[in-house]
């Protein structure tokens, strides 16, 4: 019995189950997005993207199980602090007002941001943003950069990604503030719609897994984990794979 359930799991999450009393704790209950790709998304039935594989990879150096379920970013760190989920894994910006909420892990990546318009726009940057609708994700590092860049810009915000983007497509928002890997697949998934990345910048604000606060055990392993894919080369490989554009940050070569 042990033995099937083990493979079963190995098959489930495409993570090797080791070792022996590890194989009987209950799987790491981890909070995603299922749209938002290259990041984080939903491909086939499994829970993929730059961060998923990266936190799965850090799972098998540890030993840990993950059991993946999508959400509203919005309420993702909410969910956390609550106990509903074990790990946050979207892309998330540090940032001040959010470790009042949750503890972050190591950084694994840094936060750069697009201003993404339809082809034909006025909009050349920041300062044409003036007046006009703008999609924003609600308490996103793009909805944070808006309001205090460009406050007289309109911010229209989503709970989603994909609700933001088809405001954009459709017309109803003038421009759509996003990571820019995320703005980049856009662009290439939907050549009938014309859209363009208007400008992108890289900003200091670092990604990470975000936990309950206190847990410092499992922060511990996530952190001892992320060292490793770091250092044996898997982070940049993935790095390569999901985001090959994006750019590669000091001491992240292996």
């Amino acid at each position: 019995m042990k033995k099937l359930i083990v493979t079963v799991l190995a098959a489930a999450l495409a993570l090797t189950a080791c070792g022996g009393s590890d194989s009987a704790s209950p799987a790491l209950r981890v909070g995603t997005l299922s749209d938002a790709p290259p990041n984080i998304y939903l491909e086939n039935g499994t829970f993929t993207g730059f961060d998923n594989e990266l936190l799965k990879a850090i799972a098998a150096k540890q030993n840990l199980k993950l059991e993946f379920a999508a959400t509203d970013f919005s309420a993702l760190l909410g969910q956390v602090a609550s106990g509903r989920y074990d790990v946050a894994s979207s892309a998330i910006a540090q940032t001040d007002e959010r470790k009042k909420t949750v503890d972050f892990s190591a950084a694994y990546d840094f936060e750069t941001m697009s201003i993404q318009a339809k082809q034909g726009t006025p909009v050349a940057d920041e300062q044409g943003l003036a007046g006009k609708r703008v999609a924003v994700i609600q308490a996103t590092v793009g909805d944070h950069w808006l309001t205090s860049t460009v406050p007289t810009a309109q911010a229209v915000r989503f709970p989603d990604y994909a609700a933001a983007l088809t405001a954009l497509k459709t017309g109803a928002v003038d421009a759509y503030i996003l990571d820019q890997s995320i703005a980049e697949k856009n662009v290439t998934a939907n050549p009938d719609a014309k859209l363009v990345v208007v400008k992108s910048f890289v900003t200091d604000v670092p990604h990470g897994f975000a936990v309950k606060k206190g847990n410092t055990d499992l922060l511990g392993k996530i952190n001892a984990g992320l060292a490793q894919v770091i250092s044996d080369g898997t982070w940049l490989k993935l790095h390569q794979q999901f985001l090959p554009t994006a750019p590669v940050p000091a001491g992240f070569h292996g």
